[in-house]
């Protein structure tokens, strides 16, 4: 066989193979290819996707955490305010306390010294008319004895 002959079944069977690989390889191999390339495209496309989620899943968590730490500051706030109202409450409810037991007492004090001044003018009256019937046992006018010591005992 010459070289021209075999080059043309050569050539016929290059081409036949070209064909052979592109009707039933080519096709096949390139929707795999395709395939391949869309599923590695989607990947990359979600890992996208799931880097912006989470980006902002953390920026939402920092936003949670900024409003829970500034409602947390609040809360100590008011619970501070309010403990030192309670605080100042309780003193002044102590300091009105103090002053009633004062002024109880000191009326207390008053009437006890009412009573003793009472019982002092009567030791005292009772005293001035012992030591005047003593003095006026011979005198016949006893009324006008007592009416001028009731005098003097009121005078004290």
């Amino acid at each position: 066989m010459p070289i021209s002959v075999t080059l043309i079944v050569q050539m016929v069977t290059f081409a036949v193979l070209i064909v052979f690989v592109k009707r039933y390889l080519w096709g096949p191999l390139t929707a795999v290819m395709e395939r391949r390339q869309k599923r590695i495209a989607d990947g990359l496309a979600a890992a996208d996707q799931g880097r912006r989620a989470l980006d902002d899943a953390q920026r939402q968590q920092d936003e949670i955490l900024a409003v829970a730490r500034e409602r947390a500051a609040e809360i100590l706030d008011h619970a501070e305010r309010r403990s030192r109202e309670i605080i100042e409450e309780a003193r002044e409810r102590a300091r009105a306390e103090g002053e009633h037991a004062m002024a109880l007492a000191r009326a207390e004090a008053e009437a006890e010294m009412t009573r003793l001044r009472e019982r002092l003018r009567a030791d005292v009256a009772r005293l001035a008319l012992a030591g005047a019937e003593r003095i006026v046992e011979r005198e016949i006018d006893r009324r006008l004895h007592d009416r001028l010591l009731e005098e003097v005992a009121g005078q004290l």
